[in-house]
């Protein structure tokens, strides 16, 4: 018998990780290189201006100050990248079967307990229904065509309301037609709902809501999302 490894596995490095997230954003966005070589430059050049304004002028304050220009304009160049490589990942999401259980499970936060599968779904449409219980209360998110998650959704809520009575229940739709809640804002809409239950009520809730509910390795997860492919990588 082969013996078994005992060498942890070893993780992206730092560097690696940038890499990483710049070749994602890049595939979303061509004119990064461009947008990023901007912004170090105008770090640059706000430093020279500073170094120059400062009386008297010596040449040692001028390049630390264009040091410090630098400096800056890298650390505004990761945030901007980050906030770039998030809006790729939403682009990329946006449409997808599984998607609302990636953002939801991902993207809520430890104020919310939620699952990247699906509560309800219809194996030939992949049409699926989705839950999150937190402070905010119960919300339930119907992924797919609207006119044909009237069931899933109605199934999903008369459940919860029958064992959790009183706790409030959100009902949104993943989409951009009327009424519905684009994939990039699904965390934030739900994360701004008012807190209605203490840690102590939520913990409750979801012991009562998870005793009815179906096992969640039964249900057929949605076919065509690769959450390690459609998640932009992040530096640590």
């Amino acid at each position: 018998m082969a013996a078994r490894s005992t060498t942890p596995e070893k993780r992206p490095g730092f560097f690696s990780q940038i890499r990483s997230l710049y070749s994602f954003t890049r595939q979303e966005f061509r004119m990064l290189p461009w947008i990023l070589g901007g912004i170090l430059a105008v770090g640059v050049a706000l430093g020279f201006v500073v170094g120059f304004l400062i009386q008297p002028v010596q040449w040692w304050t001028v390049t630390l100050w264009a040091i410090t220009g630098l400096l800056a304009g890298i650390l505004a160049a990761l945030m901007t990248m980050t906030r770039l490589s998030t809006r790729a990942m939403y682009n990329k999401l946006d449409g997808m079967p599984g998607a609302t259980g990636h953002v939801i499970s991902t993207f809520l936060g430890r104020g919310w307990s939620a699952s990247e599968t699906p509560v309800g779904i219809n194996p030939k449409t992949q049409d699926a229904a989705y839950r999150a219980i937190g402070k905010g209360g119960v919300v339930i998110i119907g992924e797919g065509a609207r006119g044909r998650l009237t069931r899933l959704v109605g199934e999903e809520r008369s459940k919860v309301t029958r064992v959790a009575h009183g706790v409030p229940v959100h009902v949104f739709y993943v989409g951009h037609g009327e009424g519905e809640v684009p994939i990039k804002d699904l965390a934030k809409t739900i994360k701004a709902l008012p807190k209605k239950l203490d840690k102590a009520t939520m913990g409750a809730v979801i012991k009562r809501i998870e005793s009815v509910s179906q096992p969640l390795g039964s249900l057929p997860i949605p076919k065509g999302i690769d959450p390690t492919k459609a998640r932009a990588p992040r530096p640590r």
